[in-house]
């Protein structure tokens, strides 16, 4: 067995739960909660940035193709393309079991940045979702 200060290899955290998933997406500025196919999702100007799957204990969250491939290598084991032509415009699942709370943070915050209108990311340039 490797020993976890290895690189690449880091301690399991504490995995994150649905209800922090909606309450992290809740702090970012403007955003309302909806429903997509039956799932609670988290919009901002009216455009869908993450949609929860509390049943698989997921969150898909939308963002660009280049931070899609990013969260992919440094994460793999927590992140993966939504199947088909939705993943290849950057819509990214994120196992909440496999990922601890700083991803989730770093994940809504992007996929927020992605959708927001231009002038609500400016006036929030330095948003960032502290403990």
């Amino acid at each position: 067995m490797a020993a976890a200060d290895e690189p690449g290899l880091r301690p399991k955290a504490v995995t994150c739960l649905p209800e922090d998933v909606r309450a992290l997406a809740l702090l970012l500025p403007e955003t309302v909660e909806g429903a997509h196919q039956g799932h609670p999702d988290f919009r901002v100007g009216g455009r869908i940035y993450a949609t929860l799957w509390t049943d698989e204990a997921r969150v898909v969250v939308k963002l660009t193709p280049d931070e899609q491939a990013r969260v992919l290598e440094d994460e793999p084991d927590a992140f993966e393309p939504v199947p088909g032509a939705w993943g290849g415009r950057g819509w990214t699942s994120l196992d909440l079991d496999a990922a601890d709370e700083a991803v989730l943070r770093i994940a809504l915050l992007t996929a927020w940045r992605t959708v927001a209108p231009g002038d609500l990311v400016a006036r929030y340039d330095d948003l960032a979702l502290d403990p």
